[in-house]
């Protein structure tokens, strides 16, 4: 009997949606500076990449009428199709009308999140795509929350649980997949 450990998933740009959970006015503003900035940027990157790639785009606003719109940096660079849904459940898995944004790619059944706050909005959310069959994959540098410690700690549980914990770079290149892809070029220079 062979006592190799699974295989490491990875994120493949056909299979795969970016979720884009509650980036937003009110909260940005609760978040340590350094952490937003790099979370944001990170943000901003894959959401381009994505893009690039025809990756669907999905995104949702926390009872935006108290915590504000999404942050312009990211509202800017929405597809039009990807109009944030306002959900007021920390968990976008039982918000009105996720699943039926989510179900829309059936193939589709990797799920990068990004956004914030890692320790409540993502963290539900992961569990809840795992329940539904979803591999999920979470950028590190992607996600904040106002205490870092909290992001540590939603990071170590998560990746306890079987979530991918991962990084920007990491999951756009391995939605290219290879240097000859044609749109390599293109994502590579996000990242310079």
């Amino acid at each position: 009997m062979s006592t190799h450990p699974a295989p490491m998933p990875l994120c493949q740009g056909g299979l795969s949606q970016l979720l884009i959970i509650d980036a937003q006015e009110r909260l940005a503003a609760a978040m340590p500076t350094d952490e937003l900035a790099t979370a944001v940027g990170n943000m901003k990157r894959l959401l381009n990449a994505a893009k690039i790639l025809d990756i669907p785009v999905i995104s949702t606003e926390q009872y935006p009428q108290g915590l504000g719109k999404t942050l312009a940096d990211i509202r800017d660079e929405l597809p039009e199709n990807a109009t944030p849904t306002e959900k007021t459940s920390f968990s976008c898995c039982t918000a009105a009308g996720f699943e039926r944004a989510l179900t829309s790619q059936p193939a589709r059944k990797q799920v990068v999140l990004v956004g914030m706050e890692a320790h409540i909005c993502i963290v539900q959310t992961a569990s809840g795509l795992q329940r539904w069959g979803y591999q999920v994959f979470v950028p590190a540098d992607a996600i904040c929350s106002r205490d870092p410690a909290n992001r540590l700690n939603v990071l170590d549980r998560m990746r306890h649980c079987g979530i991918q914990v991962t990084n920007t770079e990491s999951v756009a290149f391995e939605w290219i997949g290879d240097s000859t892809n044609d749109r390599f070029r293109e994502v590579s220079r996000l990242f310079k």
